[in-house]
């Protein structure tokens, strides 16, 4: 009887073993996101926060997702990420560029976590980067402001004028001068991501200014609302923001990221996680121009739609020579392309742009 007994015990243990093993095993895999802004309904954050969902959709109870959106940067930052690092997060993505060395600094202390680091260059051995060649939308856009405006001149709301913002600055008024040559782009500085109140204050010292044709590189649907209160034209940014601007907005230079948390999901949980050094454009899906407005003539929308298949195919270049700068400096000569080391410390306005570029 004390062998069965205890046989029965052994059994009924092992089957618990098994069970907790079982549980264990089928534990989530705990991701995290900081945001720099309010999620919203559009904007940067907002299409961070699709392609969140899009991964839960994907994977299921596989996954389990949190958000912390409004962080700022700097220290702050430095705390949510330590802190969702140090609550069981084994895969944490930080979407906004001053994220940066908060990131690596708490890479660090958590060399199990895997980090993966939005717009930034620093990597690490549980760090990647990831971003997108925003530059090529918004050389698509700048074709349509050029044909759209009326005064040939174009108003850019930016935020701080760091190379991602300054490649897009540029490659607008490229776009807009191949077919305005002699358009013009203004541009007015708030030094924040997301600052609604700021950015239309902008928008509208633009618009007084003369621009009837609205460019941003902010988080905020403010500039689109303001061109279409004063009835000038808005082109988007991030996301599809036409319904905060039905008549003004013409069409918006967006971002899908869902394709790349996918990638790095299915890889964390098949144990093959690789900190990533992603730079994709319209050739990998993550930029992506949204419909036009009705008041965009057709012969425009087969010009963009010629440049953007030529911008996938490798056939046209943004930044394809000559390029000169606001001085008349040759930064890329003709028959040349300017290469990803050069993009990636861009410094300086090209020709077209009026103003002078803020002091470091």
């Amino acid at each position: 009887m004390f062998k069965k007994g205890w046989g029965a015990t052994l059994l009924g243990a092992a089957a618990a073993l098994a069970l907790v093993g079982s549980a264990i095993a089928q534990q989530p895999l705990k991701i995290a996101f900081v945001y720099v802004s309010p999620v919203g309904d559009a904007g940067w954050t907002y299409q961070h926060d699709l392609g969140r969902k899009a991964i839960e959709k994907q994977f299921g109870n596989k996954i389990a997702t949190k958000y912390v959106e409004n962080v700022p940067e700097g220290a702050d930052a430095e705390r949510v990420i330590r802190e969702l690092a140090a609550s069981g997060h084994t895969l944490v993505f930080t979407t906004s560029f001053g994220y940066m060395n908060p990131t690596i600094k708490v890479a660090k202390a958590f060399p199990k976590v895997h980090f993966e680091h939005s717009t930034g260059y620093k990597r690490d051995k549980n760090v990647g980067t990831y971003n997108a060649r925003f530059y090529e939308g918004r050389y698509l856009a700048g074709i349509v402001a050029g044909k759209m405006s009326k005064s040939g001149v174009a108003g850019y709301v930016a935020a701080f004028p760091i190379p991602e913002v300054l490649q897009g600055i540029n490659a607008f008024t490229r776009g807009m001068q191949s077919v305005s040559p002699k358009g013009q782009v203004r541009v007015i500085w708030v030094n924040s991501w997301y600052d609604p109140g700021r950015e239309r204050e902008a928008a509208m010292t633009l618009i007084s200014q003369g621009a009837d044709v609205l460019m941003q590189h902010t988080d905020s649907t403010a500039p689109v609302q303001a061109a279409e209160e004063k009835g000038v034209y808005a082109i988007g940014y991030h996301s599809d923001m036409s319904k905060y601007g039905p008549k003004a907005h013409l069409t918006a230079s967006t971002h899908d990221w869902s394709g790349f948390y996918a990638k790095m999901v299915g890889d964390a949980l098949a144990g093959k996680a690789q900190p990533s050094n992603v730079w994709g454009g319209i050739k990998e899906g993550m930029v992506k121009m949204a419909p036009m407005n009705a008041a965009v003539p057709k012969d425009v929308r087969d010009m963009v739609a010629k440049a953007e298949a030529d911008i996938a195919a490798g056939k046209l270049h943004p930044f394809a020579g000559p390029v000169k700068d606001q001085s008349g400096k040759e930064r890329v000569p003709a028959g040349k392309s300017m290469p990803d080391d050069q993009l990636a410390v861009m410094d300086y306005y090209v020709e077209g742009v009026q103003g002078q570029l803020p002091k470091k």
